[in-house]
């Protein structure tokens, strides 16, 4: 990533701007979710810049967002449009399905 990077879309409330919130929240879900992947279901490129569609998952051993561990598999998906500048990454703008993550955890009704 470039050191200016911009995260459109912090990942959660509060989370620091640019390279450190998108790190926090890497390193949050590698803790809650032990074998934490992801997956591209679909990559577009046009001039500088690229969408990424994709589906992440990884069992639940650790708590995440106030919930309490299940041991189930968890499954997020999203979808992510990241601006390169040089061979960096300067930009992103995300969109992930927060209300499913959310029934998953059981912090909402399904």
């Amino acid at each position: 990533m470039h050191p200016d990077f911009v995260n459109h879309d912090p990942p959660f409330p509060g989370a620091p701007e640019g390279r450190e919130g998108l790190r926090l929240a890497a390193a949050m879900f590698r803790e809650a979710l032990p074998g934490w992947h992801s997956e591209i279901d679909q990559l577009i490129a046009e001039d500088d810049l690229v969408v990424e569609r994709f589906t992440a998952s990884g069992t639940h051993r650790g708590e995440l967002m106030g919930a309490a561990p299940t041991g189930r598999t968890l499954v997020l998906t999203g979808i992510q449009i990241f601006r390169i500048e040089g061979e960096r990454i300067v930009e992103r703008w995300g969109r992930l399905d927060d209300a499913g993550l959310f029934r998953q955890l059981g912090l909402v009704a399904g």
